[in-house]
């Protein structure tokens, strides 16, 4: 498939209209459409249902226009960093990470990094560990900031010389506030919301134990905040890491640890065999020296 034609089709399927789409890839409508027909007749599917006013994806151009995204995403960041290829002072750094308080290291890392690499610009995606993984595999990402468990075959990796531990976010005024730390038969029957990281990586089954089935789950995240807010409103209790919500000053929130301590390590990550750019390779050595 041409990655021109790829532009196009997404166009068309974001603005839902081929005049519109058109007009902002500056071609004529004529020309668009043969173009649209050209693809499904190479594809041999219809990728798109034509209303009176507006076009709309069929399952299969919707199929395609997720492959189509990371396709054309990946050819223009090739396209950018051949482009730089011989400039080590400048490029782009992408990088995937689980939210932790380990970033802090990374961003003193690269603070530091920018005094001799101004031009160096990175992009981070955040996510849980099983949405990094998935685009660092696809190419979309030169790193991830991840934590365990994480299956290690297919990666390159450094251990953070630090872990993040384990607690229970709630607010000032719940029952659970008054403990200096929480053990599992403290939270039997609480309403809770769970991170997609707790539940993929079953990292506190060992801890909970019997109490696991008593609680009752109304939710499940993948970034804090919105649940920090939920839980601010009186929704419950969320399992997350230390240090990732402001508990200080007046705030209504407060974190207590687990009891006995559960810490999860953390890794940088990298495809084996990766094909860095100068950017990549820059930041990699840097962080390695100064961090690990």
């Amino acid at each position: 498939m041409d990655i021109r034609i790829l532009k196009y089709f997404l166009a068309v399927a974001r603005e839902e209209n081929v005049t519109r789409a058109s007009e902002v890839l500056h071609t004529s409508q004529p020309n668009l459409s043969r173009q649209l027909a050209a693809l499904e007749d190479e594809v041999g599917v219809r990728l798109f249902e034509r209303g009176s006013r507006k076009i709309r994806l069929t399952e299969e151009g919707m199929f395609l226009y997720k492959r189509a995204e990371e396709i054309v995403s990946l050819a223009e960041r090739t396209e950018a960093d051949l482009g730089l290829f011989n400039e080590i002072t400048g490029g782009e750094v992408h990088i995937g990470a689980a939210e932790t308080n380990t970033m802090r290291l990374v961003g003193n890392a690269i603070l530091s990094l920018s005094e001799t690499h101004p031009q160096i610009h990175y992009n981070f995606f955040s996510g849980s560990t099983i949405e990094v993984t998935e685009q660092l595999d696809k190419g979309l990402l030169d790193f991830g900031i991840l934590v365990e468990p994480i299956d290690m075959k297919k990666y390159d990796y450094l251990k953070f010389p630090v872990n993040d531990r384990w607690g229970i976010l709630m607010r000032r005024d719940s029952p659970l506030a008054k403990l200096k730390r929480v053990r599992a038969k403290d939270i039997k029957g609480k309403t809770i919301l769970s991170s997609r990281q707790m539940l993929d990586g079953g990292v506190l089954t060992g801890w909970l134990g019997e109490y696991a089935a008593t609680l009752k789950s109304v939710a499940t995240f993948n970034l804090i905040t919105t649940p920090a807010m939920f839980v601010e409103e009186g929704m419950g209790y969320v399992f997350t890491f230390d240090k990732l919500v402001n508990t200080s000053g007046d705030s209504n929130l407060c974190f207590r640890p687990l009891e006995p301590k559960v810490e999860t390590a953390l890794y940088l990550v990298w495809k084996k065999r990766q094909m860095f750019s100068k950017a990549a390779k820059v930041f990699l050595e840097h962080i390695r020296q100064s961090i690990f």
